[in-house]
Formats: C-alpha cells, structure tokens, sequence
C-alpha cells in the first residue's frame, strides 16, 4: 500500500503555488478598476491579466457624425441609409456632416468634397464606400474616434477577402481608431423605444438580423438600450462591447450571437468583467456541431474539440450558453429585469394536476429545486382550496377562484413561504373568465412581492386580453410561451445570481512569474519531439506531481536488479519517444513476481519493439499499484484559448467513455472540483459497491499542479496526457502510473 506524499491540500491557492516555488502576489478581491500595474500585468503564459473597456459613448451618442458616400439621388442604395443615419443623429443629438466629392447639399444638409474639408473634429464616421482603406487613412489624420464600415467582400469570401480585411485591420490599428465591422449594417443606428424604464438589454450580433427577435421585445414593453451589430471584427469585436456594456448602470443583461470568437483570452476577461460587476451575459453561438477534430496521439487531444472547449470557458466565467434565439430574448429579458431570488425553492401552482405534474416533471429534470411545502403551509392552502387536492407542491387548486378573494390569498400564501423564490403558473390555454382572474391575480401579486413571479401562457393565438393587456402590461411578472423557454430562463436566474455570489476573478491569483518548477521542466522538452515515458513522468515529477518508483533499464540483468530495489510485484514497460499507446503493442507486462518473470518480460519487450521497428530508450521496470480509480488529466492547446486542462475518468476506455470536463486557465480550486462535478461517472471518486472513497483532495492537487505546467510551459507543451492518474483510498495521495508529452 503506498503511504502519502501530497499532505493536506489547503483551501488556499498561495499554499499550492508555494509548492511549486512560488511566492505569489497578495490577491484583494476587489470590482475596483486595476492599477497601471495590472493594466499591463500579463500571466506566465504571455497573456494579459486585464482588458479595458473601451469607451464608446461617443459611438453611440456621438456629438458630431460624417457620412462617408451620403447620398440623396433616387434609386441609390446609400440614399435610404443616409436618410436613416440623418433621423438618428437627429434623435441623439449630433451633428451631421454629409461628405461626397460632387454634391453641393444632401437632403438640404452642407456637404463636403472630402474628409480633410470637415468644419469640425468629428466622433464617428460612417463609410458608405466600397473600399474602406483609404478612407481609414484619411481619418486618422482627421483624429476621428470611430468609423463603421458597411462593405463586404472582406473575410467571409475567403482568402483574398481576408486578406483585404487584415490589410484594413493593420491599418486601423496605425490610425489609433476603433472600426466596428466591415461587413456590418445600421442596426447600431436603430430607433429604440424612449418610453420604456427599467434595467435594458444591450445587443451584441455578427449577424445583424439574428437580432431581430431580441429587439422586437420593445414590442412586448422591455427596454433595449444598445445594439452593436459586430460583423467581421477587423477591429472593434464581441468582448469589447461585453465589456463596455458591463459597465453601464442602464444595462441588466447583455445578449449575443455569436459565430466565432476572434480572441479567446479578451472574450475571458470581458466575461469575468461582467461576473464582477454581476451583469449577466446571455449568448448563441453557433458551431456545436463542428468536430473541431485533431490528428492527436493523446486522449484528451481527441476528446476536446474546439466547441468542447468554448462551451467550458463560458460556463467557467458565467456566460448563459443557449440554443434558440427565442432562448436568447425570454433568458436576458428575464435576467434583466428580475431581482435577486430571496431563495430557490421554486411553486409550480396550476389550475389542473396534469398541467402541474407535467411541468413539475420538466423543471424537475431540468435542475429546478421543487420543494415540499411545510405541513404547515398545506394546511394554511386547504382553507382554500378542496381537501382532495394536492397543494405539497406541485398546487393545484382545481380552478381558479373568480368571484371572490380566495385566489389571491393563495398566491399570497404561496409567495409568503420563506423556501419559495420563485413561482411559476402555467397556463396551457385561455379558460375565461378563470385564466382572466387569474392573470390578473398573478400580476396584482407580484406587485407586492419581491420575489419571481413567472406566468406560461400556452395559447398559440397569443391575442387574448389576459396575455396582451394584462400579462405583458406588468414589469413585475415575467411572461413565457412555452415550458421549455421558461425552464431555461428561470434556471439561468438562479443558476447566475449563484454563480455570482460566489464569484472571485481568477485572474487576480494567476501567477506572473515562473517558479523552479518551470526552469527544471525546461530542461526536458525536446521542441517538435513527443518525449518517452520516462522523460514524460521527469517532467511530472518536476512539477511535484507523484509517480510510482521506478527504473530505466537496458538490460535483463539490470532489470532483475532494479525490481529487486522498487518492489515485488513490478510492471514493466518499454520506453521510447514515438510510443503513444504501448498496450495495444504488448509493451506492457504487468503483476511480474520473480527475477526470471521479469527476465523473460525484457526479452519479450524488446523483441516486440525490434519487429515493430519502434526505438527504445530502455525498459521501465515499475512499482505496481492497484487499488484506486483510474482517471485521466491532460493539457492540450486550443487555437483560440491556448492550453487547456482536461479531466475525466480513465483506463482503456477513456476513448469510449468520453466522460470528460474542461477548463481554460487560469483557474482556481472552485473550479478544479467543479469539473469533477460534471462528470457522469464521479460517483466512482465517492465509492461504490464497497470501494473506499477516492483522495478526491490529491486529484484536484494534480489538475492544479498541471494547469501550472500548462501555463509556465504555455505554447511549448503542445498535448500531455496523464492516464491512469490512479486516485488512491481517500488521505493516501494520487498517482500518475502513465504519462505523455508532446513538445511544440
């Protein structure tokens, strides 16, 4: 039985840097904005540690604006834009300055020949031009703060496109103005509704008509302030606006579509912007289904594609990921506009069992606590409603109340339960007078109340008084059309004022500098080179993660004498750097007892390896250990987030299993024990059919210790790949019996 090396893993991030060599820096958890220092602080990996929000008032209420190409002859294009930009400058307050090289006036406005003709320093220009490049360049001399430009052609026509987009992306950054686009539209120039109060949403799109179920909410009384139609990104992209928007009183929720992601690290420290300010950012992203597959030799480089990997970094910083567009708008207008849940105890009540069952069975599944109510309050509900109803939770009341007060003083009971948060009443179809009564009980209540009132008002005409005066006519009461959408939303509440709670940056305890761990590594990478196992296992033990004893041997005799010194029974193993997958070779003998065993196993070994004309550095004659769960940890780099840190159970069927979870660093131990949580098979870490609990502590300890290496090796370590990582009996440590490095 193997004792203990890893000690007690404390609570505390210093303790485990500390181990590595590194004295870190005191992290004050603080929403402050950064000092010049963190401005400009990067992590051992090269990347930055902060991001500032642009400012860009004077993009979406600018005080002067030129119209590049305005127009205002029939039948041209760039005439209906230029009127629509005329309106909205008049509706924000800024003067507009037509330019075009031929026309004296457009529609009765001065115009000018040209950029540097310009009576005044202008904040935004909008480029009505084919060709934006000499445009860009012209108003940087002019120092105009933004410009947007409409054409396309750029990226998304290929190659040559892109190229054209980074000549205008490399030009932008020269000129020290921001561009929104190319290959944008005039979404940004919307008329948003002035009579609407309450937190906003702010619109982030790549595809401007994507948004269009999100503005329409104004239709429904729910206040848009921005909108930011992103399209190609040369310059200005999605975390920029996530950023700034974070940071604006008005905004309660922030809601995107996104295609593809143009930096992985600023999209990171946007997000962890609006966790610490607690905005909530709801998103689409579209390519779930691309495989993001890798020719890898290692397990985790076959297991994380690239959708993998943006899916554990929004969830990692508290991005809402959803499917539907009709997803987007009901989750950021809910999350907008509710307050803080009082509890998450969530009341389905209902004027059917089956409607009550059914939804409760959904929202059940769907993560949503519904709990018992108290003897107590059942007794306090039957006062109004029939004995022979079922009120524990789901209520049902059997039809609600209409000619007297009972049904309000049922809602009332409900929403008095201090284990309630949340209540929810589907309405699978308009019943007058009842539903009539009832919507109006519902909205009078949630009035009152500071806690979720949630209404599903399941009529597919949608024209009924109830749920277009009644309903939509509260901001209190928070209206959905379909169960699903509805589960999703009030998940997402919860799930993101939790995540908020507890949130701490994990970039203010990202190590800035290397320790000795890092200088030792360095010493055995091999650049382009997968290294062997024994060379591999060096590089784990040089980062304080646990290895079984072992030697590398070359000849039989040596091998009878190196088991003599780790230890009856032994494995043995042959060691070289082209070996990926030894056992599916027969390189790998295992429960070896006796000196001629283990003679007859090196002769065998290396035979195999002759015939399969694979070079060995020699033969690992190993300590055999047994008893505990076999899991797999692995690093692997991502084209947009860099390394990234892979855990999941493992053995041979690591590959068939696919039970695995991911997260880009830098994080913390919260983090580290939250992927064991999303695994399908953790109740084998928590011990099953007599198996003693697994050192759970030990194995959060290795995916800290090699998110390190992961960040001090940074692009040098293309993939490792730990398996099995054998978890021992809780208190008795962790240990790697495999490893595999691959060297950039």
């Amino acid at each position: 039985m193997l004792g203990s090396t890893h000690g007690t893993l404390t609570t505390d991030f210093r303790a485990r840097v500390e181990a590595c060599g590194e004295t870190p820096r005191t992290a004050v958890h603080s929403t402050a904005a950064p000092s010049a220092e963190d401005a400009v602080a990067l992590d051992v990996s090269g990347r930055p540690l902060h991001a500032d929000a642009p400012d860009l008032d004077r993009f979406f209420r600018p005080e002067s604006v030129a119209v590049i190409g305005a127009s205002d002859a029939d039948g041209r294009p760039n005439t209906g834009i230029t009127r629509q930009l005329i309106a909205w400058a008049e509706r924000v307050g800024a003067r507009l300055h037509p330019v075009h090289p031929t026309r004296a006036t457009v529609f009765g406005l001065p115009c000018h020949a040209s950029v540097a003709d310009l009576p005044e320093q202008v904040d935004l220009a909008v480029l009505l031009v084919a060709d934006p490049l000499p445009i860009v360049e012209q108003l940087a001399e002019a120092k105009v703060k933004f410009a947007v430009a409409f054409a396309s052609g750029f990226a998304e026509t290929g190659d040559e496109g892109a190229a054209a987009q980074a000549r205008l992306g490399a030009s932008v950054r020269r000129s020290g103005l921001r561009l929104l686009g190319p290959n944008t539209n005039l979404n940004a120039f919307e008329k948003f509704r002035g009579d609407l109060d309450g937190p906003a949403i702010a619109l982030i799109t790549q595809s401007g008509h994507q948004g269009r179920p999100v503005y329409t909410l104004q239709e429904l009384g729910i206040r848009l302030s921005h909108w930011a139609p992103t399209g190609n990104e040369a310059d200005l992209e999605t975390s920029d606006f996530i950023s700034y928007f974070a940071e604006q009183p008005e905004v309660g929720a922030i809601a995107c579509y996104v295609e593809g992601l143009k930096d992985g690290r600023q999209f990171l420290l946007a997000a962890d912007r609006a966790a610490r300010n607690g905005v909530p950012v709801v998103a689409v992203k579209v390519g779930r289904t691309e495989t993001g597959a890798r020719m890898a030799a290692s397990h985790t480089g076959k297991l994380t594609g690239a959708d993998t990997v943006v899916d554990a970094a929004m969830r990692q910083f508290g991005v809402i990921r959803v499917d539907g567009l009709d997803e987007l708008q009901d989750t950021a207008a809910l999350l907008a506009r509710a307050r803080k849940p009082l509890a998450e105890g969530v009341v389905v009540y209902s004027i059917s069992g089956g409607t009550g069952a059914h939804f409760s069975d959904l929202a059940t599944e769907a993560g949503l606590s519904i709990p018992t109510l108290s003897q107590a309050k059942q007794d306090e509900l039957h006062q109004w409603i029939p004995e022979y109803l079922g009120v524990s939770n789901p209520v049902d009341n059997g039809g609600h109340p209409v000619g007297d007060w009972r049904g309000r003083k049922i809602i009332d009971a409900i929403l008095a339960d201090p284990s309630v948060g949340v209540l929810i009443c589907p309405i699978t179809g308009p019943f007058p007078p009842m539903s009539d009564k009832l919507a109006q009980d519902l909205v009078d209540a949630a009035e009152q109340t500071d806690k979720l009132v949630c209404v599903i008002w399941g009529s597919p005409v949608g024209t009924e008084e109830a749920y277009r005066t009644t309903l939509l006519g509260s901001s209190r009461v928070a209206t959905f059309r379909t169960f699903g959408n509805c589960i999703t939303a009030v998940r997402a509440y919860l799930g993101h004022h939790r995540f908020t709670a507890a949130y701490r940056s994990p970039f203010e305890d990202a190590p800035r500098t290397t320790s000795p761990s890092f200088r030792k590594a360095q010493a055995l990478m091999r650049p382009g080179q997968q290294l062997s196992e024994h060379a591999a296992k060096q590089l784990l033990r040089a980062y304080g993660i646990r290895v079984p004893r072992e030697q590398l041997v070359t000849s039989a005799a040596a091998a009878v004498r190196a088991a003599g010194l780790v230890g009856y029974p032994v494995v043995m193993k042959a060691s070289g750097p082209q070996l990926a997958h030894k056992t599916e070779l027969g390189l790998v003998k295992i429960g070896l007892t006796s000196a001629s065993q283990i003679r007859d196993a090196y002769r065998e070994l290396t035979d195999i390896a002759r015939y399969e004309n694979v070079p060995l550095d020699g033969v690992l004659v190993c300590q055999m250990v047994e008893r505990g769960v076999e899991m797999v940890v692995g690093v692997t780099q991502d084209d947009l987030f860099g390394p990234t840190v892979t855990v999941g159970l493992g053995g041979v069927l690591v590959e068939v299993l696919h039970d695995v979870a991911v997260r880009v660093p830098p994080f913390g131990e919260d983090q580290a024990r939250a992927m064991l949580g999303e695994l399908r098979g953790r109740a084998l870490l928590e011990g099953v059919r007599g198996a003693p609990p697994a050192d759970v502590d030990a194995l959060v300890e290795v995916i800290l210790r090699v998110q390190r290496m992961a960040m001090e090796l940074g692009d040098e370590l293309s993939e490792l790949d730990i398996n099995p990582l054998m978890v021992l009996p809780r208190g008795q440590g962790a240990v790697a019996l495999d490893a595999l490095a691959i060297c950039r």
